[in-house]
């Protein structure tokens, strides 16, 4: 954990605290930073709140602007002084990234190329990328390792892997330092119930299921034709904390002088869309009746992942091992929290 008396982590400079945030409002970069908080670090949160909510920033500042924004980054960068910059600023939805190409393009690569010049620029040059599972695209063989080859089936993942070989070349050129951490499927809420997951349209299975549950609209499976057991799709469903405590454990990491890493977060344990509505109507006592749709473009038929070397390199372990304790965790987010844009 983080020790302020560590020179490694101080750099020298008594304001070594501080981490820079992007996306820090959104559903994970606040889990991020309630983790960070509670690791002795100062979160500054840097977001556009286009898909973030004003009300999960909590443990620091907030700072209004665009990754785009290279004067307002720069000035935010200036005052701030961080360490590290945790890269989540990203637009995140598969469907809307295969309707709307440009957007994602422009966001995530464009912008973020735009962010990386601010960044080097004014001498900050640790780096952690929020990246994805889904640059693996439909993988060969199961679990996925860090060596399966980048393939990725939905403009969400080619624009993770984009940005990913933006930080390796640049990596390679001794610019910067970095851990890009691929998750897979976030899920569940913080166990104190201070945050969780929220999104209008929300456009994920786990609160899509648990809506449903409490009269919301009917959940719809995408498709039940793909080459698994049941004919369903297949994820590595990972605790937001557990990831959340992942990206401390990077910055330490990153801090002491670790080298570039590209890193798996998920749990290795894949469960169907359909066993994962039978785990939410035992965890909820509600009954459910989902609507079967045909697939949607982009969705590899299975995605697991094996994060070995997480563990070695990070010494992290998800924590959250049951599957039912993460369903449980959000379903209790979802009766306290009403989702709106003034919080719960």
């Amino acid at each position: 954990m983080h020790h302020t008396d560590d020179p490694a982590h101080t750099n020298g400079d008594e304001k070594g605290q501080t981490v820079l945030v992007t996306g820090g409002a959104g559903y994970i970069g606040s889990h991020v930073c309630k983790a960070l908080a509670k690791g002795g670090f100062l979160p500054v949160v840097y977001d556009n709140l286009s898909r973030g909510n004003r009300w999960a920033v909590r443990w620091g500042p907030f700072e209004y602007g665009d990754i785009g924004d290279q004067n307002r980054l720069r000035a935010v960068l200036t005052t701030h002084r961080p360490v590290a910059v945790i890269h989540l600023a990203a637009f995140a939805y598969v469907g809307e990234s295969e309707h709307h190409p440009h957007l994602y393009y422009d966001n995530n690569v464009r912008r973020t190329l735009t962010m990386m010049d601010t960044l080097l620029d004014n001498g900050v040059e640790r780096i952690i990328f929020s990246s994805s599972c889904a640059v693996y695209g439909v993988p060969e063989t199961l679990p996925i390792t860090e060596q399966t080859p980048m393939r990725p089936v939905n403009v969400y993942g080619t624009t993770k892997m984009m940005t990913e070989l933006v930080l390796r070349d640049l990596g390679r050129l001794g610019r910067i330092r970095y851990c890009a951490l691929r998750y897979f499927n976030a899920a569940g809420a913080d166990a104190d119930g201070e945050i969780g997951e929220c999104h209008t349209p929300e456009p994920h299975v786990l609160p899509s299921l648990l809506s449903a549950c409490s009269g919301g609209a009917p959940f719809a499976i995408l498709g039940t034709d793909y080459d698994t057991p049941d004919g369903s799709c297949i994820r590595d469903y990972i605790h937001v904390t557990d990831l959340a405590k992942a990206h401390i454990m990077a910055l330490d990491y990153l801090l002491s002088g670790g080298p570039s890493e590209i890193l798996n977060l998920g749990t290795g344990r894949g469960i169907s869309i359909r066993a994962l509505i039978h785990l939410v109507q035992r965890v909820t006592g509600r009954s459910l009746e989902p609507v079967i749709q045909p697939r949607r473009g982009g969705d590899p038929p299975a995605l697991f992942a094996n994060s070995d070397k997480a563990g070695r390199i990070l010494g992290w372990q998800p924590e959250w091992q049951q599957l039912e304790e993460v369903v449980a965790s959000a379903w209790h987010w979802q009766k306290k929290a009403a989702c709106h844009a003034d919080g719960p």
